[in-house]
């Protein structure tokens, strides 16, 4: 149940995040308002990191795929088409195409078993599923 609530609440965090991002790039640019995103989040991090975890930050030379350390690079991207999106738009439809492009994208990963995750079985209900999606995208859309 706590993951349920997890994921409901990162959706939403990212909704109001990409509005708070794309107001931010109104006043500065793209790459400005990304640069203090990840600036800031780096800032919150450590912070964090300070009164709750102290592990080693060594430990990152242990990782054993290094191209998995790309995510803070992915992150990047991730904020700059989040602000173009909800730029051209609006907040709701580009959150429902950035959900179901993570869905469909999500279950190519576990389908094909990518990036050290297992291989799971073709399942006909989750690709009915994000065919009704969809469709429920194309109906919002109208």
């Amino acid at each position: 149940m706590s993951g349920i609530l997890i994921a409901m609440l990162s959706g939403a965090l990212m909704s109001v995040q990409g509005v708070f991002n794309t107001q931010v790039t109104k006043n500065t640019s793209l790459w400005v308002s990304t640069s203090f995103v990840q600036f800031s989040a780096l800032a919150v991090c450590l912070i964090i990191w300070f009164f709750t975890d102290r592990h080693s930050f060594s430990g990152i030379l242990e990782v054993p795929n290094k191209y998995t350390l790309l995510g803070g690079v992915l992150g990047a991207f991730i904020t700059v088409t989040v602000i173009k999106s909800i730029g051209s738009l609006g907040p709701a439809r580009a959150a429902m195409l950035i959900v179901i492009s993570q869905l469909i994208v999500a279950y190519l990963i576990e389908l094909f078993g990518l990036f050290g995750m297992d291989k799971q079985p073709l399942d006909w209900r989750k690709v009915g599923g994000m065919l009704l999606a969809i469709t429920g995208i194309v109906i919002f859309k109208w």
